[in-house]
């Protein structure tokens, strides 16, 4: 064990004197270190129940014979930094997250971690330091919220958001308005429906590095801390087996970890999660097999926003392994591969049966024959862009209309409030790249509004920034190269004709070469006066379409 390093012999008395001045006994100091990450704080709803997860983890570590140590791990609410500035922070904490942990787990010698997050940029933090530092490791999350109910019907997050829209278009009333913003989030938990949060936390069952349940247990489940406690001990077989993250997420790994993800639907964020989590286990994901994944691997979930269907439908359902089971009938599941369990994904999805289909389809009745999430390119994108295909509607598949042009997410929204954008219209937002947000801010507020004002079957949007997985319709994140970086979505003007084709995987602007010859050699990007950490992330960071990696 790497903390016998630190406890044992006459060189490390003084060592042995600080865990003293911390209260522990010479039975704690002889026993394993097992380091546990708490994401726990007070702003952010996925994370206020996450002390009592702590405190089960704790627990199930001590129960196996470990000495159970918390340190903590920030994390933003990606809801709450949503359409101003603050939204710029939320990206960049995903490497804050990873280089923060890496640098406590190796300073105080840990044998082995238990990591708990719970929303967006925590999981794939996390995922990155636990490859980085590669001792044992397991994952358990603070679970998913219940779905909210207005009017007789489930609510969501993205309902809210939504709700906003249709409220400025005249549509609901202030005391209509004030139902969904009390009744919308019920509980604590990450957000509801299939977005980014719990497409992480049900991706990490996938790649192996949590336990059954670990996405889909709702969080005021007491079933969530009997899952903590086992996380807790299972951490602990771990350790004996000296089973680490990188023997785990393994290039198969990663595939059925993409294959998932086109069954659920998830958010269009795992394309940029997946990608940076893969970079630190030295594997390199390359998004141009995403499209060829989701050619062969069906939809068969359509969770919120995608319908109307919830976390805690999905876990009743029979959870991520049931969807895996489903998979494997197909062979669409590498199934030799190790997880956490000690056991590999086939022996752990044996006889885990879909209980519901109508949240999980069977895989010969799914709700279509390709995945819910498609990568395009075309002179627009030459290095790709993302769209949640599951949640688009089928007259907006194929699309093309004028360009709305907006050098800023401020800017396009004003434009929406004012009744500016119209039916047939491609809304352009630019300048919200990784480089050239800086952040990479997600574009929730505009693609509500445009869904909220009862537009969604009839305007499209792209950027260069990203989405909330709470975002739906015909909305293309991750337009690469970014505008900041030289890209020609940075060269593009009100009037230019646009053309989407999702089934061909198609992004093109329609004017003619010579013309773009001509913009693309006058254009100089657009540039903005940055201090702090958003001025290093900025000159650091790579592109949306690599992962948003820094130091890459």
């Amino acid at each position: 064990m790497y903390s016998e390093n630190l406890t044992k012999g006459a060189i490390n008395a003084p060592h042995r004197s600080l865990y003293h001045a911390l209260g522990w006994t010479n039975e704690e100091i002889a026993k394993p270190l097992v380091g546990i990450v708490s994401s726990y704080n007070e702003i952010v709803p996925g994370h206020m129940n996450i002390d009592k997860i702590v405190e089960a983890v704790k627990m199930g570590v001590a129960m196996a014979g470990g000495m159970p140590i918390v340190f903590p791990a920030i994390a933003v609410c990606d809801g709450i930094a949503m359409g101003h500035v603050g939204m710029k922070y939320s990206l960049v904490t995903r490497d804050l997250i990873a280089d923060s942990t890496e640098a406590m787990a190796i300073a105080h010698g840990f044998d082995a971690l238990v990591m708990i997050p719970n929303c967006d940029k925590n999981v794939p933090g996390l995922l990155m330091a636990a490859a980085r530092v590669n001792v044992p490791t397991i994952f358990v999350s603070g679970g998913p919220m219940l779905a909210g109910h207005v009017k007789g019907k489930k609510t969501s997050l993205s309902s809210m958001f939504e709700a906003v829209g249709s409220y400025n278009a005249g549509k609901l009333s202030d005391e209509e308005l004030l139902e969904y913003e009390c009744k919308t989030c019920p509980t604590c938990g990450s957000c509801s429906g299939m977005y980014t949060a719990n497409s992480m936390n049900c991706l990490t069952e996938v790649l192996g590095m949590g336990l059954r349940g670990n996405g889909t247990i709702p969080a005021v489940y007491s079933a969530r801390l009997e899952l903590a406690k086992h996380a807790g001990m299972q951490v602990m077989e771990l350790l004996k087996k000296n089973i680490r993250p990188r023997d785990i997420m393994t290039e198969k790994a990663f595939k059925n970890a993409l294959t998932v993800d086109m069954a659920l639907g998830c958010s269009t964020n795992s394309m940029l999660h997946l990608p940076a989590i893969a970079n630190e286990c030295g594997i390199k994901l390359n998004l141009d097999i995403a499209n060829g994944i989701s050619e062969k691997t069906p939809n068969l979930c359509h969770l919120a926003p995608a319908g109307r269907t919830y976390m805690e439908d999905l876990d009743e359902a029979g959870g991520v392994y049931a969807v895996m089971n489903e998979l494997s009938k197909k062979n669409l599941i590498e199934t030799d591969v190790m997880t956490c369990t000690g056991k590999t994904v086939g022996e752990n999805i044996k006889g885990c049966v879909n209980k519901d289909p109508e949240v999980i389809r069977p895989i010969d009745n799914p709700y279509s024959t390709t995945g819910g999430i498609a990568v395009l390119r075309g002179n627009l994108a030459p290095d790709g862009g993302v769209v949640k295909r599951s949640a688009v509607l089928p007259e907006m598949l194929v699309h093309e209309g004028p360009a709305k042009v907006f050098d800023s997410e401020e800017e396009a929204q004003a434009a929406i409030d004012a009744g500016k954008i119209v039916a047939g219209d491609v809304v352009v937002i630019r300048y919200e790249g990784p480089k050239g947000g800086p952040g990479m801010r997600e574009m929730l507020n505009p693609t509500s509004a445009i869904m909220g004002r009862g537009l969604g079957s009839s305007v499209a949007l792209i950027t260069d920034g990203r989405f909330s997985g709470a975002t739906r319709g015909a909305c293309v994140g991750h337009v690469s190269p970014e505008a900041a970086n030289g890209g020609m979505i940075g060269i593009v003007k009100d009037g230019d004709i646009i053309s989407i084709d999702i089934p061909a995987n198609k992004l093109e602007l329609k004017v003619d070469q010579a013309e773009i010859d001509r913009r693309m050699k006058e254009f100089v990007p657009k540039t903005k006066e940055l201090s702090g950490y958003l001025k290093r992330y900025a000159a650091m960071v790579s592109s949306g379409a690599e992962g948003a990696i820094v130091n890459k």
